[in-house]
């Protein structure tokens, strides 16, 4: 899953993508490196982010998707909490809603994945992201992620969403320290184990620089994002969401052709 953040405030490459064609252009180049799936934002969710109105965040990325479709049929992901947001940007031409508050930050959430029958991702966040990296604690993180992601889905399912369409994501650096980020990472194959996709989204987070100081800039922080993308596929993840499309399929491929000659 390749990123294309049209934001001015992302993390990672905030403002890079905001204009409307260098936005596609980008979108374009990672089809191109080999990308499967496209996710586009228009609301950064980084900690200390505040939220973005709902037409601000509709003008991001409605163009884009539209832009998107017009020359590519590739499945495209919209990241966003906001029914109204993914409503318009399934009429733009997004398959997917990935959605950090797991369906449960609007009260119609559930009900719209459920009409609009697409493809959604629920991913553990903790709090929200202006405040979630505010001393987050766990008694057992892992145990913890599972049981609440498990719970949303079946609060999917209830609602009408199909089984087949839901993912999880283990929300790594969303409401969690070091330690919780490396133990979900360690234990990818107990989510792995519920028998949904789940999609890990690592990609030049700030818990690298942690175990490397010296990874100061996000994107110098490739080779642990590859390191944790490698672990992921090793524990059965059906998908990485990254900003580096190219060094990814390249070392996934490498890892799958060793295990073949194995």
């Amino acid at each position: 899953m390749g990123v294309v953040n049209t934001t001015p405030d992302s993390f990672s490459d905030g403002g890079r993508f905001l204009e409307e064609a260098v936005a596609v252009s980008h979108a374009r180049r990672l089809i191109e490196e080999g990308a499967d799936i496209l996710d586009i934002g228009g609301e950064s969710t980084r900690p200390g982010s505040d939220p973005v109105p709902e037409a601000e965040e509709i003008a991001r990325v409605v163009p884009v998707i539209a832009a998107i479709r017009r020359f590519s049929p590739i499945p495209i992901s919209v990241d966003t909490m906001k029914p109204g947001v993914v409503r318009a940007a399934m009429v733009a031409g997004a398959d997917i809603w990935n959605d950090v508050s797991a369906l449960s930050h609007a009260p119609d959430s559930l009900s719209v994945a459920a009409g609009l029958g697409c493809e959604v991702v629920l991913m553990h966040m903790r709090g929200e992201p202006r405040s979630m990296q505010h001393a987050p604690a766990y008694e057992d993180v892992v145990a913890e992620v599972r049981a609440y992601l498990a719970a949303r889905a079946e609060a999917a399912i209830a609602a009408g969403v199909a089984r087949d369409r839901i993912w999880l994501d283990p929300g790594i650096g969303f409401g969690k320290r070091l330690e919780h980020n490396l133990a979900l990472i360690a234990h990818l194959d107990r989510l792995v184990a519920l028998g949904f996709p789940v999609l890990l989204g690592v990609s030049r987070k700030r818990f690298i620089q942690a175990i490397d100081p010296s990874a100061v800039e996000p994107q110098s922080r490739l080779a642990g994002s590859l390191t944790v993308a490698l672990e992921g596929a090793r524990a059965g993840v059906a998908a990485v969401r990254v900003h580096d499309v190219a060094q990814t399929v390249q070392a996934l491929k490498v890892a799958a052709a060793i295990e073949g000659a194995g």
